[in-house]
């Protein structure tokens, strides 16, 4: 279905008999109102016969969720999981316009935040440049060799006298050197944020990021769903259609307050625009309203509603989460560049930037230590024998614990140790035999 753009007119009638000529201004109508439209605008001219007939006309998939319409001309999207040809982790967003029930028009959708095809697209590129698995594992490896990479820099840098820090009347390796510096110091404090708010949804650092954040009792909480199980007609809501949700306090087959109570309760409690209501999964589960707002301030509170009464079951306020568990979401979306705005993508796009000129510089200063020919030789094996042992093995031993935690910085590094220890042995091996 192509999609029109997401926005709808409150719509109004001029010279109807108590209004004026430009008509009173309209309120929007219940989410739950334009989802019903939505399901029969989408099956049938008819109105919808039964509380299920919606859903039994329109099989394609399961509405997970439904995000109502935050300004008076944008459009509710009803989500929908489970529809073929949508990936697993995706929904399907239907657009439609809450004053009137139109569908206007439908796109596939992906995380949180609701980005549509091409921010899904670019998001993963990013993510795991369109390569599955291998394509994660690699940006893992990146983001964890990133952090080690820029600290090496720094020392590097801060090691060097002051005097030969200048850009200016300097040429060839030297000039390219101090650029390479300069603009490391600059960006290193950002690749360093990069590289730790990476790390903390990569598959395998993040997991156990994820358990130390447990172990340490700073975990991101989540709203309790589930109510007591006495509710008679509650047979199963899993998967219902939105006018059935709408009409249950009006009917004998299912008590449910409505989708309609549900939001009003929200309001009540202060959660304010933009939300996502989510409907029971089952018998026993409630109806969940968050806030969705990711840009500062972030507003992250949540309710928990049961459907037979309208009840608060439980409240999760952003303001109660514990510290770690806001600087990990304060990070991920400074990192996604939704918390602040413009100014937070302008930053990032620099900071991109900056690591493609350094990576740039650093090739050009290997060739131009070779004096333009070849590559650059190696610096010269066993520095690390120079180092006292009451400093060397703290060192180890942290470099093996942060290794053991960060697995795709601990398995190359022992990888290269391997190999340059072998390629030591050989060239020992060859020069006992050039003397002999």
């Amino acid at each position: 279905m192509p999609i029109e753009p997401p926005t709808t007119a409150p719509p109004h009638t001029a010279g109807e008999p108590g209004t004026s000529a430009q008509g009173p201004a309209p309120t929007a109508p219940s989410p739950v109102q334009a989802c019903t439209r939505w399901c029969c605008a989408c099956t049938s001219t008819r109105a919808c016969s039964s509380p299920r007939s919606c859903s039994s006309r329109h099989p394609e998939g399961t509405i997970s969720a439904v995000r109502p319409s935050p300004q008076p001309d944008a459009t509710t999207r009803v989500l929908l999981s489970g529809v073929k040809g949508i990936a697993a982790d995706h929904t399907l967003a239907v657009f439609v316009a809450p004053y009137t029930g139109t569908v206007r028009g439908a796109l596939e959708q992906y995380g949180s935040t609701g980005a549509l095809p091409l921010r899904t697209w670019i998001d993963e590129l990013h993510r795991d440049l369109h390569l599955g698995d291998t394509g994660r594992l690699y940006r893992e490896f990146a983001a964890s060799w990133l952090s080690v990479i820029t600290g090496g820099g720094l020392v590097l840098w801060c090691g060097r006298r002051r005097a030969r820090r200048k850009v200016r009347r300097t040429t060839g390796r030297r000039r390219s050197l101090t650029l390479h510096g300069t603009v490391g110091v600059w960006a290193a404090a950002g690749l360093f944020f990069l590289s730790a708010t990476g790390l903390t949804w990569s598959t395998y650092a993040g997991a156990n990021i994820g358990d130390l954040r447990e172990a340490l009792g700073q975990s991101t909480p989540s709203v309790t769903a589930t109510v007591s199980s006495g509710h008679g007609g509650h047979d199963s809501m899993a998967g219902m259609d939105m006018k059935s949700m709408d009409m249950g306090s009006h009917s004998g087959a299912r008590s449910d307050v409505g989708m309609d109570a549900v939001l009003k309760t929200a309001r009540a409690e202060g959660l304010s625009d933009p939300v996502e209501i989510v409907p029971p999964t089952d018998s026993g589960s409630a109806n969940v309203v968050r806030q969705i707002q990711r840009s500062w301030p972030e507003r992250q509170d949540s309710i928990a509603v049961d459907p037979a009464t309208g009840k608060v079951t439980d409240v999760l306020r952003f303001a109660d989460y514990p510290l770690l568990a806001k600087l990990t979401r304060w990070g991920i979306d400074a990192h996604t560049g939704t918390l602040f705005g413009l100014v937070n993508q302008i930053a990032l796009a620099g900071l991109a930037l900056a690591l493609v000129l350094l990576i740039l510089w650093g090739y050009r200063m290997w060739w131009q230590r070779g004096r333009g020919s070849a590559f650059g030789r190696p610096i010269p094996r066993g520095a690390w024998r120079q180092v006292s042992v009451s400093v060397l093995v703290p060192r180890v031993a942290v470099v093996a614990v942060v290794g053991y935690h960060v697995p795709l910085l601990g398995i190359p590094l022992a990888g290269f140790l391997a190999v340059d220890i072998v390629l030591g042995w050989i060239g020992r091996r060859r020069t006992g035999h050039a003397h002999a």
